[in-house]
Order: structure tokens, then sequence, then C-alpha cells
């Protein structure tokens, strides 16, 4: 796994929304993005780290943030997590996951002794010109939410 690091250019994705609809990371030109990737909705982690982010849109909101989550669930997944969860964010689908693949978040991960490849929980904050600023890849899934608001702050 190479995951990409600050500094690099964003990869372009296109890839289709909770409502079936195509997002590309140009969508957001002049906004900061928050990419963040995350194994599987509707599952405990997945969704403390979801809620997180919806409680603090408006914070986000005041830094010019945007939070698209990533994940290899298909679309119609997406929009039960959200409507479960009433989250105020796009869900993004990779089912193939070829975006995570070019981010350099799928590969081996260990579960119960099981070794098979995933998408690893990591967090990209994407600059207003495309830019990767900063990645998040050391946080609970409970406290994701507030690492990243600490890094903006600072």
């Amino acid at each position: 796994m190479n995951t990409l690091t600050a500094g690099t250019p964003a990869p372009q994705f296109s890839l289709l929304d909770q409502d079936g609809n195509t997002v590309t990371l140009a969508d957001f030109k002049g906004k900061k993005v928050l990419f963040y990737f995350y194994p599987k909705a509707m599952t405990p982690g997945c969704t403390v780290q979801a809620q997180g982010l919806r409680d603090t849109k408006a914070e986000l909101d005041a830094h010019n943030v945007v939070v698209l989550g990533v994940s290899i669930d298909p679309v119609k997944r997406l929009g039960k997590f959200i409507e479960r969860d009433q989250l105020n964010f796009t869900l993004l689908s990779d089912e193939d996951h070829a975006v995570a693949e070019q981010f350099g978040v799928w590969g081996e991960k260990k579960f119960m002794g099981k070794v098979y490849d995933g998408l690893h929980r990591i967090s990209f904050l994407i600059n207003e010109e495309g830019v990767i600023e900063h990645v998040f890849n050391k946080f609970k899934t409970k406290t994701h939410h507030e690492v990243v608001l600490d890094y903006l702050n600072s």
C-alpha cells in the first residue's frame, strides 16, 4: 500500500453519490474537501465516525470544508446510511475500489487472524487547488471529527 502524502495533487475522481449522481473533484474547486475513506456503511465504527462529522458540519462549513465519505458500498446502501443516520454530507460509492487504489488506501488488512484486501480508514484534506494538504491516518472513529477540527483550527 502506497498512501498519497501531503503536497501531492489529489487524483481526479468521478464517483456516484448516494442518489446515483456523478461527483468529481473538480465540482469542489475553491473549497477544501475532506475526502474520507471508511470500510463499510452502517457498521458501528463507521457510523460513529459519520455521526461526528454530521454533528460538526457547521464548524467544517466555517472552514470552507466539504465532506465526502467514500466506501466500496453500492449506491443503494449509501442512501440507506444517509437516511438512517440523517447524514448531512455526500457519500460516494467506489465499488471497484479504483479510487481507493489511486489514493493508496486499498491493501492488506488483518482481522481476527484473517488476512484480506480491504479499504483502510484514512482521510485526506484536499485544498482549494486540488492538492492534498494533510493526511489523517491516526485517529479513533469517535474522535475523527475532533482531530480534523484541531488541524483546521491550528
